[in-house]
């Protein structure tokens, strides 16, 4: 690498909105600060919530749910065609 025709990566601090700092290298100059970061992101902290305006996750859980249903009947079922068997 040619000497002198980089720029200097030093360590800053980031601090989030929420509050949260930490230590990272950059070649920006002084406090790096964000809206949003890993510690408050819902994606990250789990929070995150579906936004459907057409119903579809809805219909597509309605859907499955009956599937599961008759899954859980013809095992029920099949247990207990099992169960006068034995005897």
């Amino acid at each position: 690498m040619k000497p002198g025709i980089h720029p200097a990566y030093d360590e800053v601090n980031v601090i989030c909105a929420c509050g949260s700092t930490f230590k990272t290298r950059s070649t920006h100059k002084g406090d790096l600060r964000v809206e949003i970061c890993s510690s408050c992101h819902p994606f990250f902290t789990g929070r995150q919530k579906l936004v459907d305006t057409e119903g579809r996750v809805d219909r597509f859980q309605k859907k499955y749910a009956k599937a599961r249903e008759m899954q859980a009947q013809k095992k029920a079922a099949a247990d207990a065609k099992a169960a006068r068997k034995v005897q």
